[in-house]
């Protein structure tokens, strides 16, 4: 079974949608391929349910899929980067997650943050291979404390149909 892991609803609800998933409670949501964790944002969230999910469900690749702050301004928001691989028309950057919204860098070179994805491979690595574990990252913003909207979130996610090609594949 594919897992994809998500801190929020939001970030969640374009493959909700296109996987006709149904709702098991108000963080999983699946059908018999794909199961749909909402884990919440930070450390703790990720970690006690991303657990919980390798625990109860048989697990054969796991995604973390979310939204990233870039510090790099001329890298355009909503683009898409898969952190961990290499893969073919998906570009790759490092990624750095906090345990709190990163507004300031003084790195150099291009960075992605965020909140969970850390977390979400430390715990992925002790039931699956790397070449298993995937983290794609959208950019919303150039490291701003501003809270995003949902709506804006949902859309960001929606437009990325190379990680949608990739699940079919995969």
């Amino acid at each position: 079974m594919i897992l994809i892991h998500t801190a929020l609803l939001c970030e969640a609800q374009s493959f909700i949608e296109s996987y006709k998933l149904n709702k098991l409670n108000s963080k999983i949501y699946l059908n018999d391929q794909m199961v749909i964790l909402i884990a919440g944002i930070g450390k703790q969230n990720t970690l006690s349910n991303l657990e919980y999910m390798f625990v109860n469900y048989n697990i054969t690749k796991a995604f973390n899929i979310g939204i990233a702050g870039c510090n790099d301004t001329t890298v355009p928001i909503g683009e898409l980067f898969c952190t961990n691989h290499d893969l073919k028309d998906i570009n790759t950057l490092p990624l750095i997650t906090n345990d709190t919204i990163t507004t300031d860098s003084t790195l150099e070179q291009p960075t992605l943050f965020d909140m969970e994805a850390h977390y979400f491979q430390e715990i992925s690595l002790h039931y699956l291979e790397p070449k298993d574990i995937y983290i794609f990252k959208i950019v919303s913003d150039h490291l701003s404390s501003e809270k995003l909207a949902k709506d804006y979130i949902k859309l960001l996610i929606s437009k990325q149909k190379k990680i949608h090609e990739f699940l079919k594949l995969n």
